[in-house]
């Protein structure tokens, strides 16, 4: 992907997995693939622990040359993704059973405070990613980031977008639905149409940025991924100007890129 990024102009890539650290890895990939800036981040899944695990991020900020531009509450092991999906266990908790936010959660959004980078909900409900939201505005974070709130039981209303832009959180839209569905490697989930996609981008644009969340096997790679969704973005009337701060300009301040010569 790093050289695919490279041949097609990008600036900069931040990687994710679900399941491993990637900034050790964008350490290594930094010396084999020269003239693309790599950045990696860590997903607090149970690979890090059956709980939140505020140490794992501590030692991912103090190692490899601050790569890691990102840390996401739990996604695939988040307990409300669990028992929403039915999943084994009880999954990772971000609040207590009153809705409160743990410690732990403060904790870790104090060092991506002081660490300036992005502190992303993960597969939070939509209740605890705006809690979380709320936090970051109290406690002065820039770069809480809700994340795609435009998929599945993630989904938040054009109130709720409102409410997370109007505290400051970035929205992160995904593509992801725009290529699963029938016919596709993900076909047990509706696909989004194009007046959706149109719908979630027009909500809190200022505050708004595209990823791909392409990876997966049987799907577009995301470097092609991104070119549907910007032919997508340029379909439902999007200027260049508002595309490029989407897919560009946004994400680039977000992992403390300067401004590009």
């Amino acid at each position: 992907m790093a050289l695919e990024a490279r041949a097609a102009g990008y600036r900069a890539v931040l990687y994710k997995s679900n399941d491993f650290a990637c900034h050790d890895r964008a350490f290594h990939l930094r010396r084999a693939v020269p003239g693309v800036e790599l950045f990696g981040s860590i997903v607090l899944n149970r690979t890090t622990g059956s709980t939140l695990n505020p140490y794992a991020v501590q030692k991912a900020l103090e190692t490899t040359g601050s790569l890691c531009r990102a840390v996401w509450m739990p996604t695939l092991d988040a307990r409300y993704a669990v028992r929403t999906y039915k999943g084994p266990g009880d999954g990772i908790a971000v609040t207590d059973d009153a809705g409160r936010l743990l410690p732990e959660v403060i904790e870790i959004m104090e060092l991506c405070a002081r660490a300036d980078i992005i502190f992303a909900t993960g597969h939070s409900a939509p209740v605890e990613s705006l809690a979380m939201a709320q936090t970051a505005r109290d406690m002065g974070l820039k770069k809480c980031v809700i994340t795609h709130p435009n998929s599945l039981i993630w989904q938040m209303t054009p109130q709720q977008i409102e409410r997370a832009a109007g505290l400051g959180a970035w929205i992160e839209y995904c593509y992801l639905p725009r290529v699963w569905g029938q016919g596709t490697a993900m076909p047990q989930y509706p696909r989004q149409s194009l007046e959706q996609m149109k719908d979630y981008l027009c909500v809190a644009p200022e505050q708004t940025f595209v990823t791909t969340d392409l990876g997966q096997p049987g799907l577009p790679r995301p470097v092609e991924g991104m070119r549907l969704a910007i032919a997508d973005m340029r379909r439902i009337g999007l200027s260049e100007s508002r595309i490029r701060a989407m897919t560009a300009d946004t994400p680039a301040g977000l992992v403390n890129l300067g401004p590009q010569a």
